[in-house]
């Protein structure tokens, strides 16, 4: 049985929750942010204003809930976290690991995520001393923060104390701030009993007091409050301000506290004639910031306009509430304000933003204003509507984005740019934030100088004039018959004094000793010192230099007669030459040596590569020089060497390794280590980076060493936390590079590509995956890719969103004072709302241009769900027939139809449509342009459609349709229907096989009897899963995912797929179904929880040379694989890993892995490649312990462990 093992290439980047706090002990804010599984700690560079990800962890449960909590005379915050583990954790960032270490951990309730089990909200006290953790239903808890002082431990846990009420429902939950009385948490909550249908339930917001005295919970107070009333928001209390709460409500704000009068303000709307007054306003995020004598609120309404909020108050008593608008930003799930001056925006789609604040809004017009002092009799309905002009930002500047995949809709693997590997195709976000992304892996480059030069040189190199100077001075060009001299400064110049021979191609050059330079060509060897004074080395008569290898006090040179040369700086800085030369017995294709290390005279190895595909290593030790020491046998000759130190993982954070990097002519690139003493080569990890001879390059890139590799593209290998990458650049393709430092660009590359000098950096060697966006006009539903062009079709329709014509016919009907006072807003504002209302779009897309070719609206009311593309066969060779054309109807001849799956007047909850219909229209003008065709009605909404054998497969509701192309409609020629079946969500086809997956009856798959026009039903599943996504991996293997987060496999059993073939299924006829459903069963593959929600799932080649791969998507931006084993001796090796892993690398959360990755059903056939990566960041001590239970070398481990991505990902 094949089992996988399971990788996360991109993590989940939708944020949940996102508070800030001093985390790392010192005076700057940061923010943590919870995304599914995982906390990250995210700070902001003030200087700069960027946001930068410190540390990231996988917690191994699904994170409910975070809370900030210092206790009095702490000098850091701690992050309070509950999750479904059943279990309250307290963690404590430690920045010297870069980790979050576990402190406390406290068990409440049974593991999952249950309305009756804590955790769903957490409020802690501002001054540190209790927290409260709530359930949906009946339960709260709270916890008495402690400190010993005896212990290390800076926070302690009491007992939980329970406040439970039976029957009662929490909507929200907040901790108020009373200074230094007992701490009081105000809940949003509504009571029920067995007669609720029969009565008109009341929200209440209720007060529950922790006695510090007594050591209990007792609910202190109530009142009624607004039945729409959804959340809460604490005022500052004690010497701060009044204290209470913020009641937010549908179109109302209202002030409430245990002590004096309540306050209420309308939410204010957009003036505009296009706003929909029935529809209502509510708050769904907002944050509140202190300053010295103040405070404030900002909170954000749906529309996303944020609004400040602010109390006046004499003696703890407030007298006014207002509220005015404030900026525009993208709908968030947080808002966190730091003291910086910084607004950071966790968006529920798209990239999350960070804004600076230019002025805190004092200034705005009254008539933007709002004050509770108007609304302080009757209702607030009895009052006119309160309404602003929304404007461009004022008091906001964007100042970074960080980027996100979430929501991640749907996705589509393909080679459409000619690459070396696929890209993924994404359709996120939503409305206004909707884009499709093209995802690359590689690093992004920032091109500086990109400049044509006289003729295409073959090698280019950077030098410094001393060895004090901090930044380069020459570029130097080496062209097949001569040699350009560059100066690098304000301008470029060529520069003719330099002392280096431009008659004569360039091997080598060096910057060696104090101040002299050094340039090895064919000929021979020049020794340039500070005054241009030249002593020249030639080569012996007949023979010329084939490969050189410099540092700053060394050179090695090998020549025709495959004999090398040593020369070494002297006492007075001349090179003079080894007398004894060493004869290879092989032609030399390269040499290597590493640099001086510190404190030095020389490197002690020289590496050299043989046309005999062997890597010899000399010593340079005075008393052996040029001894071979090892001797290692490689697949092809090296095309380069680079011995460089670079850190070490395996022997502790601070300790480095030298390593001997060799790139080979077949493509393949191998890093060894070398070992420091007896120069013995061991440890070889091997990467395919292309059919192109790799060339190796050592630059500095972001503070550490790193070696750029050139092959049919380039590529970057370096150390990325504990982890060695090899990482491909998002680049043209170049045929030399080299180091480059200059006062522009501190740290970067010059590289020639054709007759073109290009000068790069790398930004940052964090993302290994690079995104380019093309921007939307709605929500993308599904796409479909053309079939002989590279263009995406999009299906797009947003729900509550007025249309192109609803609009004008809404400006139309609309006053002349209202028509003259309308602005058009940008798409940033976000589209005009209605309820019930759809707009929906057809996009052509071009992927590689980044652009949209076309853009054809819908009619109003109609919305787009699904998208084909159909071929028609039978119905163009008929009509070619007809038309008596010689031509045939195969290959290329053929028109491309694409089919749209659209329904009228759409209801979601509970489902409703007017009618269903299918679009069809013809692709012109070579794929970029759409003509209509006609409109087919059927009786349920097209979720799904493929083409199959020449015509179109429709799953609408629970049948199964096939379609031929008509002249005025399409033509149902086929149909499955089945009771038991609810939304056919997926079809896939091979042959004469379909396979249907359901929304909640798993995959059925059936044969297509072509005698008898039917489709019959051959096996379905035991489980009823909730299929979102499915694709076969082969006729029988069908892999999918469902609602719940699972993704697995199911196989047809052989003799019943057999059967099913054979005489096309003759036997199925008269089958008897079992259980009402197919006659047979599916057998259970493999089954795993990856905690997103699969929304795509492909068998795909990720890179270049590897295996095929299960590629699959999550809502939430998740990108993962799982990659089949290809040895026994690894899928026993990775058992092991795994089951030692669980001990020695528990989640800090207190979840159990097996449990957690079984939530919904066992884990069956699947290792968790994500935990045994968590080796390469145990403690030495425990990495050493499981190497040994693993009987190998810490190296070895690592190494496999590393292996297993690059060989199938990245």
């Amino acid at each position: 049985m094949t089992s996988l093992y399971s990788l996360t290439l991109v993590p989940p980047s939708s944020i949940t929750a996102a508070i800030t706090g001093q985390f790392s002990g010192q005076r700057q804010q940061e923010i943590i942010t919870a995304s599914g599984s995982r906390i990250q700690l995210l700070r902001v560079d003030a200087s700069t204003g960027k946001v930068l990800v410190t540390a990231s962890e996988d917690l191994f449960a699904i994170v409910r809930g975070i809370a900030a909590i210092r206790i009095a005379g702490a000098a850091k915050d701690c992050v309070f976290v509950s999750s479904d583990a059943g279990r309250v954790a307290v963690l404590e960032y430690k920045p010297e690991q870069r980790q979050f270490v576990r402190i406390q951990l406290e068990s409440f309730g049974r593991s999952g995520i249950r309305r009756v089990v804590a955790g769903e909200y957490v409020a802690a006290d501002p001054k540190g001393r209790a927290v409260m953790v709530a359930a949906v239903e009946k339960s709260k808890i709270a916890y008495v923060l402690g400190r010993d002082a005896s212990s290390t431990v800076p926070v302690t846990l009491s007992s939980p104390l329970e406040a439970a009420r039976p029957r009662t429902l929490v909507y929200a939950l907040t901790a108020l701030d009373v200074g230094y009385d007992n701490p009081v948490f105000a809940a949003l909550e509504t009571e029920y009993d067995d007669a609720i249908e029969e009565r008109q339930t009341t929200r209440t917001l209720a007060y529950y007091e922790l006695d510090l005295g007594l050591n209990h919970v007792v609910r202190a107070w109530t009142a009624a409050v607004e039945d729409s009333a959804h959340m809460l928001f604490a005022v500052p209390g004690g010497a701060d301000g009044p204290s209470g709460v913020l009641v937010c409500a549908e179109n109302v704000l209202e002030y409430r506290h245990s002590r004096g009068r309540s306050l209420r303000v309308p939410i204010p709307r957009r003036r505009s004639p296009l706003d929909d007054s029935s529809r209502a306003k509510i708050i769904v995020c907002g944050v509140m910031h202190k300053m010295k004598g103040a405070f404030f609120f900002l909170l954000q309404s749906d529309d996303g306009d944020l609004f400040k909020v602010t109390l006046e108050y004499d003696r703890g008593i407030v007298d006014t509430l207002s509220i005015a608008y404030f900026d525009t930003v993208p709908l968030a799930s947080s808002l966190n304000i730091l003291r910086s001056g910084f607004l950071f925006v966790a968006a529920e789609s798209g990239p999350h933003l960070l804004y600076q604040f230019e002025k805190l809004g004092d200034d705005e017009d009254d008539s933007a204003r709002f004050s509770s002092g108007d609304y302080a009799k009757g209702n607030i309905t009895d009052y006119q509507v309160a309404r602003f002009r929304p404007r461009v930002l004022e008091n906001l500047a964007l100042v970074d984005i960080l980027d996100s995949l979430s929501p991640l809709i749907s996705s589509q693997v393909a080679n459409l740019a000619g690459e070396d590997a696929p890209q993924i195709y994404a359709l996120t976000g939503q409305a206004e934030r909707s884009s499709l992304r093209v995802i690359r892996h590689g690093l992004e480059v920032a091109e500086i100088v990109a400049s044509e030069l006289p003729g295409e040189p073959i090698a280019v190199w950077t030098t410094k004039l001393t060895s004090q100077d901090e930044f380069d001075a020459f570029i130097v060009l080496s062209f097949s018959n001569a040699t350009l001299v560059l100066s690098i400064g304000e301008t470029v110049e060529e520069v003719t004094d330099s002392g280096i021979l431009s008659s004569s191609p360039t091997l080598a050059v060096q910057q060696v000793g104090d101040d002299a330079l050094v340039q090895v060509y064919p000929k021979g060897i020049r020794h340039i010192s500070s005054s241009k004074e030249v002593t020249e080395w030639e080569a012996p008569l007949h023979t010329v230099i084939v490969a050189a290898a410099t540092n700053s006090r060394q050179v090695a040179v090998a020549l025709s007669t495959t004999e090398i040369v040593y020369f070494e700086l002297d006492d007075e800085s001349q090179l003079s030459e080894y007398q004894h030369r060493q004869q290879m017995g092989a032609a030399v294709t390269a040499l290597a040596l590493a640099a001086v290390p510190e404190g030095q005279l020389r490197s002690g190895f020289l590496a050299v590569g043989c046309e005999d595909s062997t890597v010899r290593v000399l010593s340079l030790d005075p008393e052996n020089t040029l001894e071979s020491l090892s001797v290692q046998a490689l697949t092809a000759p090296p095309s380069a060497l680079q011995i460089l130190r670079m850190p070490d993982s395996s022997e502790s954070d601070t300790s480095s390794a030298l390593y001997l990097h060799l790139g080979l002519r077949n493509g393949v690139y191998l890093r060894a280590v070398l070992d420091n003493l007896t120069g013995d080569l061991s440890d070889t990890q091997t990467q395919f980076l292309g059919p192109k001879p790799v060339k190796l390059f050592s630059v500095d890139m972001l503070g550490q060493p790193t070696v750029l590799a050139l092959s049919t593209r380039p590529w970057l290998a370096y150390m990325r936390d504990v982890r060695f990458m090899v990482t491909p650049l998002v680049y043209e393709s170049l045929e030399f590079g080299s180091g480059f430092s200059s006062e522009q660009c501190a740290e970067g590359v010059v590289g020639i590509e054709g007759g073109n000098l290009r000068i790069f950096t790398i930004e940052k060697l964090s993302d290994n995956v690079k995104t380019d966006s093309i921007q939307l006009r709605y929500t993308p539903r599904r796409m479909a890719q053309s079939p002989y062009h590279a263009l995406y079709y999009v299906a797009e329709s947003d729900n509550n969103t007025l249309s192109p014509s609803s609009k004008q016919k809404l400006l139309e009907m609309a006053t002349d004072k209202a028509r003259a006072d309308y602005e058009e807003l940008p798409d940033e504002f976000g589209y005009a709302k209605s309820n019930g209302r759809w707009a929906s779009c057809i996009e052509i897309v071009d992927p590689n241009a980044l652009e949209v070719v076309e853009r054809i609206e819908l009619e109003e009311e109609e919305a787009a769900f699904s998208i084909a593309t159909c071929s028609f066969s039978e119905y163009q060779k008929r009509q070619r027939e007809e038309e008596d054309e010689d031509e045939q109807a195969d290959g290329e001849n053929l028109d491309v139809y694409v089919i749209i799956g659209t329904a009228k007047s759409v209801g979601l909850i509970p489902k409703s449509y007017a009618a269903g219909f299918l679009r069809v229209y013809k692709a012109s003008e070579d794929g970029r342009a759409l003509e209509f065709i006609h409109s087919t009605q059927i009786d349920d909404i097209p979720v799904c459609m493929t083409e199959y054998n020449g015509r179109l497969l429709v799953g609408a509701g629970n049948t199964l349709r096939a379609f031929d192309m008509g002249m005025k409609q399409l033509l149902r020629k086929s149909e499955y229907k089945h009771r038991a079946l609810n939304n056919i969500v997926t079809v896939e086809v091979a042959h004469d096989r379909i396979i249907i997956g359901d929304s909640q009856q798993s995959v059925t798959y059936l044969v297509y009897r072509h005698a008898d026009n039917k489709f019959l039903p051959i096996v379905d599943d035991f489980v009823a899963r909730h299929t979102t996504c499915a694709t076969m991996l082969d006729y029988s293997t069908v892999v999918g995912g469902d609602k719940f987060g699972n993704v697995w496999i199911v196989r047809a059993p052989e003799k019943v797929s057999w059967d099913a073939d054979e005489d096309n299924g003759a036997r199925l006829l008269h089958a008897r179904s079992y259980l009402d459903g197919a006659p047979e069963r599916l057998e259970l593959i493999s089954h795993f929880y990856v905690q997103d929600i699969p929304t795509s799932v492909h068998k795909t080649q990720l890179v270049t040379g590897g295996h095929e791969v299960i590629l699959y998507t999550g809502i939430q931006g998740t990108i993962g694989i799982l990659a089949p084993f290809t040895s026994r001796d690894d899928l026993s090796f990775f058992q092991q890993l795994e089951t030692l892993m669980r001990g020695e690398g528990p989640s800090i959360a207190g979840r159990d892995h097996i449990a957690y990755r079984g939530s919904f059903a066992p884990v069956k056939s699947v290792i968790d490649g994500d935990l045994c990566e968590l080796y390469l960041v145990l403690k030495e001590e425990k990495k050493r312990s499981v190497a040994a239970e693993l009987e190998r070398s810490v190296r070895e481990v690592e190494r496999k462990v590393l292996g297993m991505r690059t060989r199938f990902a990245f």
